[in-house]
């Protein structure tokens, strides 16, 4: 295997299943840790604080996790409005999300304001969107705010079948607004731009992921190497029929050498 100097490393269907653990996954952890080599878990979800996914980390899974060594798409979307240049300079931002997306914005160089005062709409995963909020922003992207999502994850797995995800709230929004909005999460670069920045702007990094339509392009996309593990999303099948396919494949990480 290539020696890779740095990990950008998705979550869930990669290193657990919801709150179901994947061994190899620890084991594969533990094996970077002993080799010094650094790693980030850069996930798609917004709707958690980092301080959130470190405990669940080093509670549920027995992976002692730091909050500075996760970068949920909330951060990247607060990185990614902070440093617009295109934009206006100072940041009004009208939010529509949880807590990880109202903590990531909870910083001094942007401020978050009613929707009738915002040159910025933001919006991930909202569990409690309804149509006062979609009118707000709605009116705000139409008197020129610029519309600004996490992610566009049409739906998000669980035990009763595929709940709505956030794509599909942006979708509203997009459709009553007739404005597209700027994705930041994966397979888009602004959030894998930001992991880089964060782990110091690595020479050989490589992008892991049992995701092929998020991880994987997000890696190609973005110039990196990748390293699809079968424990989640993606299967034979789907990865085969695709044109580029991944720098490496395994069914889990015990099959994988530093």
């Amino acid at each position: 295997m290539a020696n890779y100097d740095a990990y950008l490393i998705d979550l869930d269907g990669t290193i657990y299943h919801g709150k179901n653990k994947i061994p190899e996954a620890k084991r594969f952890i533990d094996r970077l840790k002993a080799a010094g080599i650094p790693y980030l878990f850069v996930t798609n979800n917004s709707t958690k604080t980092a301080e959130a996914f470190a405990d669940d980390l080093t509670t549920l899974h027995d992976i002692k996790t730091s909050p500075k060594q996760v970068y949920t798409s909330a951060m990247a979307t607060a990185d990614y409005v902070a440093s617009d240049t295109a934009g206006p300079k100072e940041k009004k931002v009208y939010l529509i999300g949880e807590a990880g997306l109202k903590e990531a914005f909870a910083r001094p160089d942007i401020k978050v304001v009613p929707a009738d005062e915002a040159n910025y709409v933001v919006m991930g995963l909202d569990r409690t969107f309804n149509y006062e909020k979609l009118t707000e922003a709605t009116f705000a992207i139409q008197r020129g705010a610029r519309f600004i999502a996490t992610n566009a994850d049409t739906n998000l797995p669980s035990e009763k079948g595929m709940l709505p995800g956030a794509g599909s709230l942006v979708a509203a929004i997009e459709t009553a607004s007739g404005v597209k909005a700027t994705i930041i999460a994966k397979p888009e670069a602004p959030i894998m731009e930001g992991a880089l920045k964060r782990l110091k702007q690595p020479k050989k990094p490589i992008m892991v992921g049992d995701n092929y339509q998020t991880d994987i392009l997000a890696g190609i996309q973005n110039g990196l190497a990748t390293l699809l593990v079968y424990t989640g999303v993606s299967t034979k099948e789907q990865v085969a029929a695709k044109d580029i396919q991944p720098t490496h494949v395994i069914e889990n990480f015990d099959q994988w050498s530093l």
